[in-house]
């Protein structure tokens, strides 16, 4: 009998995005994320005001455009580019020609926290251990380039620490206590893509906080970048990040 190859890189957002909707523990992390189309993302920005369109497949926050709406019309941010507009037709053509054909989703946007003014998310980074059992391996907070929209490190953001991004938004006992609850979204939703995806041995959650210091999973990757954890001055945990990754095969 010919033996199942399983996927190790789910690539479509979408597919990801539906996985976790179905884990009542998740749901209330999960931003409200709906196909694009022009009904759909009309709907979004009356109902939140600000929201993020993103190609469906795709990596280091390339094509993501924050759209909003206010009293005097629309805008949307993309790359350093800021553009504004009278009516919701001329935003969505504007918006067209960059899409095109391609598959994009729209999804709730958060109002992410900052530090030193600029807005920050974080990655929690789960993987299977040397025993075959999910472990969260380790946090590390992106803070976005001056006026970008994303937070990528390829799109030239910055890895701060989670304990210094946090530092000015909540006490050491308070701070620590989101860490905890952080590692049990991450391990909760490596479990979810594994049981759907079983090929999968690690998942990098992106994830936002709000003012109130709720988090908010705003993607899950399949394939995250391992070496952005060799910024952490505490060395052990690149070196256990490592050490799983390359037990399975990924460097």
């Amino acid at each position: 009998m010919k033996k199942r190859k399983f996927t190790r890189h789910v690539t479509s957002k979408w597919a990801k995005t539906r996985v976790l909707l179905k884990c009542g523990t998740l749901r209330s992390y999960i931003p409200e994320t709906r196909k694009m189309s022009r009904q759909t993302l009309q709907e979004m920005l009356q109902h939140y005001g600000m929201v993020y369109v993103k190609p469906n497949s795709g990596t280091y926050g390339n094509g993501v455009i924050k759209v909003e709406q206010g009293a005097s019309g629309y805008g949307f941010h993309a790359g350093t580019k800021v553009r504004s507009f009278d009516g919701y037709d001329e935003l969505y053509e504007a918006l067209g020609r960059r899409i095109k054909s391609r598959f994009y989703l729209v999804q709730k946007g958060i109002h992410l926290l900052k530090y030193k003014e600029r807005k920050f998310d974080l990655r929690v980074m789960v993987q299977k251990n040397l025993s075959g059992r999910w472990e969260c391996t380790g946090m590390i907070g992106r803070v976005a380039a001056p006026g970008k929209a994303v937070t990528n490190v390829h799109n030239g953001g910055k890895l701060v620490s989670v304990e210094q991004l946090l530092s000015g938004h909540a006490s050491s006992a308070r701070v620590k206590s989101l860490q905890r609850r952080l590692r049990g979204i991450g391990l909760t939703a490596a479990k979810k893509l594994h049981a759907k995806y079983p090929g999968i041995k690690e998942v990098g959650l992106d994830v936002a906080l709000d003012s109130g210091l709720h988090p908010w999973i705003l993607e899950a990757n399949t394939r995250p970048d391992p070496f952005i954890f060799r910024k952490l001055k505490d060395r052990r945990i690149f070196s256990r990040i490592y050490r799983y990754a390359k037990a399975y095969g990924r460097v």
